[in-house]
């Protein structure tokens, strides 16, 4: 249901319903002009944090003084996220632009909750969106009825949800799946059968890494430096002909770009694909959100534009220790400070490098080094002291193609599993649509007409406005009564 701008543009209701505008049902609860921080949130404690973010419970506190000066049931409003959220018990209002509102008497509260959702207001970013939630109309069912369309909806919406959750587990499993094929992949033994076949044909990874050494050495032209000693004391044993390394052995360069000054401003329509760590994921990189710079900004950055076969690492933020690589369709672009660049140049594969860094030992490493308590971060030292097994070069081909066969099916699973929580969603929406429009149960002529339900939520706020200019009025007196004692 869109938002309407007048009465002529509303649909008929059935018999016995109502329209109305939501400032209307409604009394805005006066938040305290204080709102707890972020910071201020803990993770236990008397009162829970209901602020605008998706999530239900930001978190806690016990700040009893900051507890909103309201009875529940109230629905709680994203002034800039339009998140709706029914809160049935005490709470403290958390950061800016949570709004507070109660139906009035006229209007069950669960069912004003449901009703809002089906409200289409306008996207309108980080901008305030009550302004447009109080203009819109909604419909009053006759009393009775709205007990009974709640009914309906939770009865729909048990079944539902059970469905969804059924679906949620089988994400999860599909990732615990996933790392447990790459864990097998790097212990050697997805590759056992194959390299059984062929032992007679494979070089030992022992004398790659000695003749990648010296190609290193010849390289660097007499500026070749030794990494410190390779302690594998606490890492698994490997298959034969498997040996653990670093990757400082095998790269040929490792750095981060910069965020070109101006922000948001210096990025262009087209131009050179600027890769964020938000564009990095260990299923590749996703393009839906990239930014370009022009080719001009690319020279400038030259030390840091990617090469295809790049494996590419977030060393910062969030989402620190996402690696992919750079295929080969992607022949220019550049990184900003929070992706780093591992250019190997010296007998891995790219691929085996950022599956591996995917790995659940992978991750381990990069969280058990990572810099910083308050900030999380990798340096390039620490990016290249990372330790990983390494193998023949057709082992690697072969790891990473059993990686590839089973991620396959474990994506096409997925994909279904998406599909159906989308549909979950769609038919979640065509339920709220079809209680917003009386097409969900059966209306009743014995109940009252919601237009002397209207009747009443005129006459009760006529009332309050009543009390509440007689109030200020009396506290008007006193203090002129006051004064001219003094």
């Amino acid at each position: 249901m869109t938002q309407a701008a007048s009465m002529e543009n509303l649909p008929v209701l059935p018999r016995g319903w109502a329209w109305t505008t939501v400032i209307t049902a409604i009394d805005k609860v006066p938040l305290s002009g204080k709102k707890l921080k972020q910071s201020e949130y803990q993770e236990e404690g008397a009162l829970p944090v209901i602020d605008q973010g998706q999530t239900f419970i930001g978190g806690y506190t016990d700040k009893a003084e900051m507890k909103a000066p309201c009875e529940p049931p109230v629905i709680v409003f994203g002034d800039h996220t339009k998140v709706i959220k029914y809160i049935n018990f005490d709470f403290v209002a958390g950061a800016d632009g949570v709004r507070a509102i109660k139906p009035l008497n006229a209007f069950f509260p669960k069912l004003f909750y449901y009703f809002l959702q089906a409200i289409d207001l306008p996207e309108k970013g980080y901008a305030r969106h009550f302004q447009f939630l109080e203009k819109s109309f909604i419909p009053i069912p006759p009393l009775p009825e709205q007990h009974r369309i709640v009914a309906k909806i939770e009865e729909l919406f048990t079944r539902l949800d059970a469905g969804v959750e059924s679906l949620k587990k089988i994400k999860a499993q599909l990732e615990r799946y996933r790392q447990a094929v790459l864990k097998h992949a790097f212990e050697g033994k997805l590759t056992a059968e194959w390299r059984q076949a062929h032992k007679h044909e494979l070089e030992p990874a022992s004398v790659l890494l000695e003749r990648i050494k010296q190609e290193r050495q010849e390289a660097a032209k007499g500026k070749y430096r030794e990494l410190p000693q390779l302690d594998t004391s606490d890492l698994p044993e490997l298959p034969e002909g498997w040996v653990w390394t670093r990757i400082g052995e095998v790269e040929s360069f490792i750095g981060s770009g910069i965020t070109p000054r101006g922000g948001r401003n210096v990025y262009v329509s087209s131009g050179i694909p600027f890769i964020r760590s938000q564009n990095v994921y260990p299923n590749g990189l996703h393009l839906n959100d990239i930014v370009y710079i022009t080719p001009e900004m690319n020279v400038k950055m030259q030390r840091t534009a990617v090469h295809s076969g790049d494996v590419l690492l977030n060393i910062t933020g969030a989402s620190i220790g996402r690696s992919t690589f750079v295929p080969n369709h992607i022949d220019t672009a550049n990184v900003n400070q929070h992706v780093c660049i591992i250019r190997i140049e010296y007998g891995t594969l790219p691929t085996y490098m950022s599956s591996y860094l995917n790995s659940t030992s992978g991750q381990s490493q990069i969280w058990g080094t990572q810099g910083g308590v308050t900030r999380q971060g990798l340096n390039y030292q620490q990016v290249r002291l990372l330790r990983f097994p390494i193998c023949s070069l057709p082992e690697q081909q072969q790891v990473v193609a059993e990686i590839e066969r089973r991620f396959s099916v474990a994506d096409e699973i997925e994909k279904t599993v998406d599909h159906s929580l989308k549909q979950a969603e769609r038919l979640r929406q065509s339920i709220l649509k079809r209680a917003f429009e009386g097409r969900l149960v059966p209306q009743d002529p014995n109940d009252e007409p919601a237009e002397k339900l209207l009747e009443r939520i005129k006459a009760e706020k006529a009332k309050r406005l009543s009390e509440d200019h007689s109030r200020k009025k009396n506290r008007t007196r006193g203090t002129t009564k006051q004064m001219r004692l003094v």
